[in-house]
């Protein structure tokens, strides 16, 4: 077992592990047991692009106090799983289809043989846009699915979205698909002051943290391969007649204040699922698992009375 990543929780409570995808990719996962005599099903965790699960041990402990046990894993690309570009600050992925695929062995290869049910995923952002595409081909797997600030389409603010398009399309066939886009390049510690992510310093401070402790988990800015991939994928998921499909039971959760990703799109493709409701968070930023105590407590609120939780 490699060592707990997790030093303020008890070692015995995390199994922290990697699978090796078809393609000869190192996947990391954790598995967090509850420990709990009332242990009230399980939680897939599954984080946005940049993150890690590190950054999340909070969330995890209060799901841990909810008497669910937790899976989840690092995307290709970041965190320690495989980077696919030689400067692994690079943010990069193919296609989606590489995510999808990874979270369906992972389901099937670590979470189902083990798992108490219900099965619940909860999601943030580009995690949560995965879970959309996964739950569509695969709609037996999760019980119920939480998204936070789901990554339907990105805000490209300044420029307009058909000129960002543009421009990322240009670069591909320039052949700039493993260049960073405009403005942005290896990581660097980022500053609370201007953040568009939380309002919370402390929490804000939690990533910056966790990447001094072990560097191998800072990942830098986007190419232009990760961004062409994304529209891609955004075009699949709000194609007409793909949202309603996916039966499954989901809360989205969204952020009032979100400068990331469109909240607009967000309460689009809820009014196409067939079984989807939505909650705003007046003043919330992006990362609301990150954000202040009132913002997250008004989303343990409603992911208690979705899920049939609490903490016991």
């Amino acid at each position: 077992m490699i060592q707990n990543p997790f030093p303020a929780q008890d070692s015995k409570s995390c199994v922290y592990d990697f699978m090796t995808t078809s393609d000869n990719q190192h996947i990391r996962y954790g598995i967090w047991d509850s420990h709990n005599e009332k242990t009230k099903g399980s939680v897939i965790l599954l984080n946005g692009r940049k993150e890690f699960m590190e950054k999340h041990a909070e969330t995890i402990g209060e799901l841990n106090q909810r008497g669910l046990d937790v899976y989840s894993l690092d995307w290709r690309g970041q965190g320690l799983s495989s980077r696919i570009l030689a400067n692994r600050h690079k943010g990069f992925i193919n296609n989606y289809d590489s995510y999808i695929n990874d979270l369906n062995l992972f389901v099937r290869k670590i979470v189902q043989p083990q798992a108490a049910i219900p099965l619940v995923i909860l999601a943030h952002s580009m995690g949560g846009h995965i879970v959309l595409r996964f739950i569509h081909e695969y709609p037996e797997i999760a019980d119920k699915v939480v998204l936070v600030s789901p990554m339907i389409d990105i805000l490209t603010s300044p420029l307009s979205g058909w000129l960002v398009r543009l421009i990322a399309r240009v670069a591909i066939k320039a052949g700039l698909g493993h260049a960073y886009i405009m403005g942005s390049g290896d990581y660097t510690v980022d500053q609370f002051k201007g953040n568009r992510l939380t309002s919370d310093p402390e929490r804000f401070r939690d990533e910056n943290k966790a990447i001094l402790e072990n560097p191998d988990l800072a990942l830098g800015g986007a190419t232009y391969g990760w961004l062409s991939a994304t529209f891609e994928s955004v075009d699949i998921l709000t194609a007409p007649g793909f949202a309603k499909k996916i039966t499954t039971p989901i809360l989205i959760v969204g952020a009032g204040c979100d400068r990331v990703v469109s909240v607009n799109a967000q309460k689009t493709i809820c009014s196409l699922l067939p079984n989807c409701s939505f909650t705003e968070i007046t003043g919330a930023r992006h990362e609301i698992l990150k954000e202040t105590d009132a913002v997250r407590s008004i989303f343990w609120n409603e992911f208690d009375r979705f899920t049939h939780t609490c903490k016991i």
